[in-house]
């Protein structure tokens, strides 16, 4: 899964390129071990991720430090080792949660490290970061909050008209 070890200049730099530009985008970075999950996995993870907004990449660690270098994800470059894949987001809870979602139920994806605002998380902490409520998700309740209010408010308004008619009526 690792990329080609034959990659030559000009695709090299078209990789740190790409994923500059995703890094440039990304609230969070979580990096994690992928030693012996099966095609099939990675590519549900695959989809998982682009599914939830999350940039998901197997890269040479060295391309990837030197996406990052003059960021601030640069102090996560120390963690860049061994097989890896990255996983970034604008989201600052997708990343992890999309991989921490993923490692409950596959144990040969290790979550190693992650990072966000400039600062290195170790993996528990990435765990604390999947549990928060994703953006999306912190919308949906407020969503849901603001119509059963509105809801309950159009209720009272025609109590309040009903019980209006009805004193006009008897009157």
């Amino acid at each position: 899964m690792e990329e080609d070890l034959s990659l030559n200049l000009q695709e090299k730099q078209a990789v740190v390129a790409e994923v500059s530009a995703q890094v440039a985008q990304a609230e969070t970075i979580v990096l994690a071990e992928y030693r012996g999950i099966a095609v099939a996995d990675i590519t549900r993870l695959r989809a998982n991720a682009r599914q939830a907004g999350v940039y998901f990449h197997v890269l040479k660690n060295t391309l990837a430090r030197r996406a990052v270098q003059g960021t601030p994800f640069e102090p996560l470059a120390e963690k860049m080792i061994g097989p890896l894949v990255y996983s970034m987001s604008a989201d600052p809870v997708a990343a992890a949660k999309v991989l921490f979602d993923f490692a409950k139920t596959n144990d040969k994806l290790v979550i190693k490290a992650g990072a966000m605002s400039g600062s290195v998380m170790s993996a528990e902490q990435v765990a604390v970061l999947a549990a928060i409520p994703s953006r999306n998700e912190l919308i949906a309740r407020l969503m849901a909050t603001m119509n059963a209010t509105t809801s309950k408010f159009v209720r009272t308004l025609a109590a309040i008209r009903d019980n209006n008619e009805a004193a006009t009526a008897a009157a």
